[in-house]
């Protein structure tokens, strides 16, 4: 009864939880984390040490008894424990209190289209461990539509692709749900990965993910750049062994990400062809709609739309389109009704 007087002020809490970032918002507050999904462990102490920024600086910089982990692989909890103890560092930083005292937060978490009962378990689970009294789960595409702005609730068409880090989602959308939607396991860490494969292939350079990442965003493109864009590219000599540095170019790096670019465009191709026609009457007169960190790859819309042949725009900030439509379900109960997703574990919910 005294839990259920608390939980009538409880906090709610909207929670992005990426492969490559963790992003959260608190109700009347707006975004007030965005960290990347990362924890140190001490093995030694068996104790966490850092998590998110504090975690990343030591990528690459590690002595053995610091373990890395990386607690979502594309999208999907892949540590349970590390999860848990990640959310509970995050829930402790926006309350600095201990929530066995208050009341607990009501959480709404985003998660990847076609996860299994066992993984929305996981995520189920792992908030209500790190302190959370009631979870509730939407897809994340269907929250990214509704921080684009689209209109999710009309029978008529919109398509959204999400690319992320760890997975690239496409969906057509209508009446509070997914009709039609395919995912790849092609996103930013691939893209990532294209490029240290190239620099190995072609220079015998060995880099890593953190230049890749690097060199990506300087210098990584799906369409011709205006101007010609060179960037510095440092690794170990795979020959030599010793340090080394060469200059690369934007159509080299284009080179390397153009057979995941080119796999992402024949994905959006697939689902068009399957799209009742109706819908895709309204696509073509709308257009398709980008979102995610993937979308600020240079002319990523401008390929898509000649190789599909349908007008494509950038959704504005695509970067925080999800967590912004978790933001806005906060506060609209009848909205979030209509697109939640049963839960796995109804009974572990705390009143």
């Amino acid at each position: 009864m005294f839990r259920r007087f608390l939980n009538k002020f409880s906090k709610k809490i909207g929670i992005d939880l990426g492969t490559t970032y963790t992003t959260i918002t608190l109700q009347d507050k707006g975004i007030i984390i965005r960290e990347p999904t990362i924890v140190a462990i001490n093995n030694r102490l068996d104790q966490i040490i850092a998590v998110g920024s504090e975690a990343l600086k030591m990528v690459g910089k590690n002595p053995k008894y610091i373990t890395l982990a990386y607690p979502l692989d594309k999208g999907v909890i892949s540590d349970f424990e590390v999860t848990e103890k990640m959310l509970k560092y995050f829930f402790d930083k926006i309350f600095h209190e201990n929530f066995n005292f208050t009341a607990r937060p009501s959480v709404i978490i985003s998660i990847p289209l076609d996860v299994t009962e066992v993984e929305k378990k996981a995520v189920e689970d792992a908030a209500l461990g790190a302190g959370a009294g009631k979870v509730y789960l939407v897809e994340e595409i269907m929250s990214a539509a509704i921080g684009a702005r689209l209109p999710v609730a009309s029978a008529s068409g919109s398509m959204l692709i999400n690319l992320g880090g760890g997975k690239t989602e496409i969906a057509v959308i209508s009446l509070h749900g997914v009709v039609i939607s395919k995912t790849l396991e092609i996103a930013g860490d691939e893209l990532n990965k294209n490029i240290i494969q190239y620099a190995r292939d072609h220079f015998n350079l060995l880099i890593g993910e953190k230049i890749a990442e690097n060199i990506k965003i300087k210098a990584g493109s799906a369409f011709q750049m205006t101007e010609s864009v060179s960037v510095e590219m440092r690794g170990r000599d795979l020959v030599s062994g010793l340090p080394r540095e060469i200059i690369v170019t934007d159509q080299q790096i284009r080179d390397a990400l153009a057979s995941s670019v080119n796999t992402i465009i024949d994905a959006i191709k697939s689902v068009l062809e399957v799209t009742p026609p109706e819908l895709v009457a309204d696509i073509y007169e709308r257009g398709l709609v980008l979102c995610g960190a993937g979308a600020q790859l240079y002319g990523i819309d401008q390929a898509i739309a000649k190789f599909a042949e349908i007008p494509v725009r950038i959704a504005d900030d695509p970067t925080t389109c999800t967590i912004r439509g978790v933001s806005i379900l906060l506060d609209d109960d009848k909205l979030l009704n209509e697109i939640l997703l049963p839960s796995a574990n109804e009974e572990k919910m705390v009143r």
